[in-house]
C-alpha cells in the first residue's frame, strides 16, 4: 500500500541520489585551464635569444592568470632534444615549447633521423616575434662597415672565425648566408648556445658573430662588440643608426630568425585559443612592444593557423640553403 510515509521516504531517496549524482558530476568535470603551473621548455641554453623571449611571455602569463610558467632549459642537438620532449608530452596544455627557425624549419632539413615531425607533432599556438640578427665583430677587428669586413674577409681567407650557437643553428645559416651572398670564407667555431658564443666574442676568443639582437642589443650598447648591420629589410628600433645588409650593397639579403609557442599536437583547441588570445594580448601591450623593441625584437602577434603557414614556407624556403651550404648538424 503507497502511504504519505512511502512517498515521503522515497522522496528523500530520490532527492538524496539527484544530488549525489549531482556532485559527482562535478566532482568530474574539469577545472578551467589553467589550474596548475605550465612548464615552457627552452630548447637552448639560457641568456639566448629563444630564452629571453620565453621568460618575456612566462612572465606575461604568469601575471594574466596568476598560475607560474616554468622556464625549463633543455639544450642539445640544435634544439631537438627539448623540441622532441614537448612533442611526447601529454596534449594538455601544460607543457609547451618555446620554438624558433632551428627548432621548426631547419632541423628538418639538417637531421636525417629527427625524432618529431616540425609540422605533425605539434600544434602551432603563438607567432610571438620576428628578430633580426645582427652582425658584430670584436673591436679588434679591423672593421667599421660590411664592406670593410667583406674585404677584410676576402684578403685573408679562412682566417677570420665567427662563432654560432651550434652547427646548423640560425646563426650559423645566417653567416653561410652572408658567406655564400659576400663571396667570403671564414671558419665556424660552434658553441653549445648562443651564450657561451657572445662570451667569447667579447673575450676575443672569436671574431664575427651574426645572431639575434637580444643576445648581443647590451654588448653592442656597452661598446663591447662593434656592430655592423642587421639582417632585416628595414632598420631596427633598439638600434636606428645601424644600416641593414641590404643597405650596404647586398639588396637580396634578409636572415631574419622568428620565435613562436607551440603545444604538442592534439591539445584542445580551445585551449590554444586561450593561450594565443592572451599572448597576443600580452604582445599588443605597450608595455612588452616597448620591451621587445629594446631587446631588438619585433613583435608578431597572429593566428595560430597564420604561424603554422609561416612554419611551413620556412622549411621550404631553408632547405636548399642546407644542401647547397653543405651545412651539417654536430
Amino acid at each position: 500500500m503507497i502511504t504519505i510515509k512511502n512517498i515521503a521516504a522515497y522522496a528523500i531517496l530520490t532527492g538524496a541520489t539527484g544530488l549525489f549524482v549531482t556532485q559527482n558530476a562535478l566532482a568530474q568535470s574539469p577545472a578551467p585551464y589553467p589550474a596548475k603551473p605550465i612548464r615552457l621548455v627552452v630548447p637552448f641554453t639560457p641568456g639566448g635569444s629563444t630564452d629571453i623571449l620565453a621568460r618575456a611571455i612566462g612572465l606575461e602569463l604568469t601575471k594574466a592568470w596568476g598560475q607560474s610558467v616554468i622556464i625549463e632549459n633543455v639544450p642539445g642537438a640544435g634544439g631537438s632534444i627539448g623540441a622532441d620532449k614537448v612533442a611526447k608530452a601529454p596534449a594538455d596544455g601544460y607543457t609547451l615549447l618555446m620554438g624558433h627557425i632551428g627548432t621548426l624549419a631547419v632541423n628538418p632539413s639538417l637531421y636525417p633521423n629527427l625524432p618529431y615531425d616540425a609540422v605533425k607533432s605539434f600544434s602551432p599556438v603563438a607567432w610571438v616575434a620576428r628578430v633580426p640578427n645582427v652582425l658584430v665583430v670584436h673591436p679588434s677587428v679591423k672593421a667599421n662597415t660590411v664592406q670593410e669586413l667583406v674585404a677584410l674577409a676576402k684578403s685573408k681567407p679562412g682566417q677570420l672565425n665567427y662563432g654560432s650557437g651550434g652547427n646548423g643553428s640560425a646563426a650559423n645559416l645566417a653567416t653561410e648566408y652572408f658567406k655564400v651572398q659576400t663571396g667570403t670564407s671564414m671558419l665556424h667555431i660552434p658553441y653549445r648556445g648562443t651564450a657561451p658564443a657572445v662570451t667569447d666574442l667579447v673575450g676575443g676568443q672569436i671574431q664575427v658573430l651574426f645572431t639575434g639582437a637580444p643576445a648581443v642589443i647590451s654588448q653592442i650598447k656597452n661598446g663591447q662588440v662593434r656592430a655592423l648591420a642587421v639582417s632585416s629589410p628595414k632598420r631596427v628600433d633598439a638600434l636606428p643608426d645601424l644600416p641593414t645588409v641590404a643597405e650596404t650593397g647586398y639588396k637580396e639579403f634578409e636572415a631574419d630568425q622568428w620565435y613562436g609557442v607551440v603545444a604538442p599536437a592534439g591539445t584542445p583547441k580551445e585551449i590554444v585559443a586561450k593561450l594565443n588570445a592572451q599572448i597576443n594580448l600580452s604582445l599588443n601591450s605597450p608595455e612588452l612592444k616597448t620591451r621587445l623593441n629594446n631587446e631588438g625584437a619585433i613583435a608578431t602577434p597572429n593566428t595560430p593557423e597564420v604561424f603554422a603557414s609561416l612554419i611551413q614556407r620556412e622549411i621550404a624556403r631553408w632547405k636548399p640553403v642546407i644542401q647547397s651550404g653543405r651545412v651539417k648538424a654536430d
